[in-house]
């Protein structure tokens, strides 16, 4: 699998041409699912962000409304009561999966229990668009500054890629540089602290940092 992990999207041209070279075609001919259950399981969010998601309104615009040929949306809570030989295609046919905020533990348990954690591997040419959280659940863990579900087990998540990322670098009080090296001291994997002008694309372990703003290596 590509993926093009973000903070708050594919906010700038540089985001934007690197994730037309990660699909190989224009956004316009490629068919997209939107995965919003990140959403679910941060008390910040609920069902008026997911419509907000999946209908591509004005507050996901550096997401759902990038102009896909097609959109669907595939909810991973509803996967473990359909037959793997219905939702696996579904899958396998879009060109990209483009991966929702919202808490990073919730979305890991689900990626899990669904099965698209086991099936990401043989996803070889799909891109994975992730926004926060949805960028967040492919490491290796997010530190419990970020943990929002109450029934988390611990920080931990899927380890895809090997380095943590601090997001919304500078947006909020409470994601200063300062919390940033803080929050770094003791996730005990390379880190990067990222503002919502940055993404990291991944290609076969290949790691290149795309920014128009503000972003640090801090490990």
């Amino acid at each position: 699998m590509k993926y093009l992990l973000t903070s708050g999207g594919v906010t700038n041209p540089s985001i934007h041409a690197a994730l037309v070279r990660l699909l190989g075609k224009p956004i316009s001919e490629c068919a997209a699912l939107c995965v919003p259950t990140a959403l679910w399981g941060h008390a910040m969010c609920g069902p008026a962000s997911v419509r907000g998601f999946i209908a591509a309104e004005p507050g996901s615009q550096h997401l759902s409304g990038l102009g896909w040929a097609s959109l669907g949306v595939l909810e991973l809570t509803a996967l473990p009561t359909v037959p793997a030989e219905r939702w696996v295609p579904w899958v396998r046919a879009a060109d990209v999966l483009l991966v929702d905020g919202g808490d990073a533990t919730y979305l890991c348990h689900w990626m899990r229990e669904s099965g698209l954690a086991a099936l990401l591997p043989s996803l070889t040419e799909t891109v994975w668009v992730g926004v926060s959280a949805g960028s967040m659940v492919l490491t290796p863990r997010i530190g419990d500054y970020f943990v929002e579900w109450p029934s988390a087990p611990d920080d931990r998540t899927l380890g895809v890629v090997d380095f943590a990322i601090f997001p919304h670098l500078n947006a909020f009080p409470t994601n200063t540089p300062a919390h940033a090296e803080r929050w770094a001291a003791d996730i005990g994997v390379p880190a990067y602290a990222i503002d919502e002008e940055t993404a990291i694309a991944v290609v076969d372990g290949a790691v290149e940092v795309v920014s128009e703003g503000t972003w640090t290596k801090l490990r």
